[in-house]
């Protein structure tokens, strides 16, 4: 009963909005974005299709099952009240927590427990922990009274709610997606006023934690070193860094042309996933990914322009954390492929094949959809 009740007072926060100023360039240019990605998914996943399960369409099928089911997810909180909803945002942390959790007891896969597996679907509940993350802050952080210039209010309730859900995903582990919400909450905490010599010495405890792990223990060290030999000379470091560097030296001002590069044939590992950025590379070349990153830049530029225009504290909280959450996310990506940064298996928001990042990224612009809409006091 008391499940029941809880379910009718949530929906009864849900209302649905007669009108709408949506930002259209926003939504364009995110719709673009995934249709590149469906068809770069299948241009670089055919083959490895056609290997592993007889059917070249395999992961194509696949993506646009989930492509599906992302635009119904971004249309159902396209019409969600938000702020009142807000208030639940604790039981999304907690749902977050337990289903982190749960990833310990499934099966390993490529040396990590990061998925829930459930019958035919794969759950990877960090991504679902990043919009729960960055929603709980904005909308605590919006209607506190404290002082976040006083090191004390950040310490509680805020530090063990966000040290729990990073050392989860760290554990898994997952180091790409626990420097993108890392990076993400030091940032909204920087909007909501706190103090840089206060958020400078947090940061340099997780880099210290992060040190300690990777010295003490051996955490990742193997890539850490491969990193380092990386710096020295690119081809010199892991057989991942080379490929990628290769595939995308390959690929020229024009490209090769859609649908024939070679590095998909094996060479490349992962490159409908998390190398896909170099893929696009060989095929369409840097004529190719400057139209990709124009695309990037126009839905996290419109993202910040809806913060900038937000009649409240929360939306803007939520607006700005939503849109450097993807920006930290694609800059990660990119930058494991250009030997930037260590490798770290984090896939390409709206392009990588991957049904659950592809609902979740899909979730954050239809929450920046309905934010645009509270525009100049449009919504309140």
């Amino acid at each position: 009963m008391a499940i029941s009740n809880l379910g009718k007072s949530i929906l009864g926060n849900i209302r649905l909005g007669n009108k709408s100023r949506e930002d259209s360039v926003l939504l364009y240019s995110f719709l673009v974005l995934v249709l590149v990605g469906v068809v770069m998914v299948y241009s670089t996943s055919s083959m490895l299709a056609e290997n592993r399960f007889g059917s070249h369409t395999h992961f194509l099928k696949r993506q646009l099952i989930w492509m599906a089911v992302s635009a119904f997810a971004m249309i159902g909180v396209y019409y969600i009240d938000l702020k009142k909803l807000g208030r639940y945002t604790p039981l999304f942390i907690l749902a977050a927590v337990i289903t982190l959790s749960m990833t310990f007891f499934m099966p390993a896969r490529n040396e990590a427990q990061r998925w829930i597996f459930w019958g035919p679907l794969t759950v990877q509940p960090s991504e679902f922990a990043k919009i729960a993350l960055v929603y709980y802050l904005a909308f605590s952080l919006s209607r506190t009274t404290r002082d976040l210039r006083d090191y004390r209010n950040l310490l509680v309730p805020y530090a063990p709610v966000i040290g729990l859900v990073l050392l989860l995903i760290l554990l898994e582990p997952d180091l790409g997606v626990t420097i993108v919400l890392g990076l993400t909450v030091v940032s909204i905490f920087f909007m909501a006023g706190a103090r840089l010599l206060h958020l400078g010495a947090a940061a340099s405890s997780l880099v210290a934690v992060a040190g300690i792990l990777v010295l003490g223990f051996g955490y990742k060290i193997a890539r850490v070193r491969d990193y380092i030999s990386t710096l020295q000379d690119p081809l010199e470091g892991s057989y991942q860094v080379k490929q990628a560097i290769l595939t995308m030296g390959s690929g020229g001002a024009f490209g090769v042309g859609l649908g024939d590069g070679r590095q998909k044939l094996f060479f490349l590992p992962y490159p409908h996933t998390d190398f896909i950025f170099a893929a696009i590379g060989e095929e369409l070349g840097f004529i190719g990914l400057a139209a990709l990153l124009t695309l990037f830049f126009i839905v996290l530029y419109r993202g910040l322009r809806i913060a900038s225009q937000q009649p409240d504290r929360f939306g803007y909280l939520l607006a700005s954390g939503i849109t450097l959450c993807l920006f930290f996310n694609i800059a990660v990506n990119i930058g494991v492929v250009v030997s930037l940064l260590p490798t770290t298996g984090l896939p390409l928001p709206f392009i990588s094949y991957g049904g659950f990042s592809l609902v979740m990224s899909s979730l954050m612009v239809g929450i920046l959809l309905n934010l645009s809409r509270r525009r100049d006091g449009w919504i309140k």
